[in-house]
């Protein structure tokens, strides 16, 4: 079985000199690292390395996480393409235990094991999806949902689910729902507890964006979430009487409200989508993680 590692970048040459020589000792077939427009010396320090493993995308400008990720794994060669954030720093021998994770076809994705975190738990709370790390385990365990920063994807599946969806964009949940939308074909996402990095979590976003924007977008995207792929009418309905009630008592979520509503014309064939083409329905899902 053969690997590619895609690395989304921007301005992360401080970060990539620190991480990338442990990337390419990983033994991975190739290293794909999309530049998204980045001002520093970021593509100078690649260049640097000569490493005939490397292969750069370079965009014009910052297209944002979910763009420049489908790009990378669009551009792999092999049949597993690992997602890693440029402030990520992986165990060498982190791709072995994969191997046998992947023998299973229905397995989609592997989300990889940050000791700070284990596999994660989905809930469904006051008509909103939530997530939690579960309790850790000694062997791989299934997942709510496999990270973007530091998870393995099938190719093949991660195509026919037509990647990350870019209406999450700029950053969050765009993961969640690629995770959702496959448990709801009827694939598997995993964790692997002996497949280790090391995340230094928001070292980007931290940097380049106020805490309220990174706020704001996340719970817009929450909300985007539910829109998007919740098809049980019951937990619909449920759903909107807590959003109506969070519209009553917290003034502030009517931005949240009114960002998700002005791209209600492309949620809606994106609903309809999921309702058409699901093989698991919500409560099934939830149910495997009580």
């Amino acid at each position: 079985m053969k690997f590619s590692i895609v690395i989304p970048n921007w301005n992360g040459q401080k970060l990539l000199e620190k991480n990338l020589p442990a990337v390419l000792s990983t033994g991975a077939q190739e290293v794909i690292i999309i530049d998204n427009g980045s001002t520093d010396n970021s593509l100078q320090l690649i260049d640097s390395l000569k490493s005939p493993k490397i292969k750069v995308i370079k965009n014009q400008k910052n297209l944002g996480f979910a763009k420049a990720a489908n790009q990378g794994v669009s551009a792999a060669k092999n049949e597993i393409v690992v997602l890693l954030n440029n402030d990520v720093v992986p165990e060498k021998d982190f791709l072995k235990p994969l191997i046998k994770d992947f023998e299973d076809s229905q397995v989609f994705a592997v989300s990889l094991n940050e000791p700070q975190f284990s596999w994660a738990k989905g809930k469904w709370v006051g008509g909103f999806v939530e997530h939690q790390p579960g309790p850790k385990t000694k062997n791989p365990h299934i997942s709510f949902w496999a990270s973007g920063g530091s998870g393995a994807f099938r190719k093949e599946i991660w195509e026919k689910l037509g990647g990350l969806d870019e209406i999450f964009q700029p950053f969050y949940w765009e993961d969640i729902d690629l995770s959702y939308r496959a448990w709801k074909r009827g694939y598997r996402i995993l964790w692997e507890p002996r497949s280790v990095v090391y995340h230094q979590h928001e070292k980007t976003i931290g940097t380049s964006f106020s805490p309220s924007f990174v706020d704001f977008i996340s719970q817009r995207n929450q909300l985007l979430f539910v829109w998007k792929n919740m098809s049980d009418l019951r937990m619909l309905f449920i759903h909107k009487m807590f959003l109506f009630k969070k519209l009553l008592t917290k003034p502030s979520y009517w931005r949240v409200y009114g960002a998700v509503l002005v791209k209600l014309f492309l949620l809606l064939p994106r609903w309809t989508q999921e309702r058409r083409e699901h093989k698991i329905t919500d409560k099934e899902i939830f149910k495997k993680f009580v």
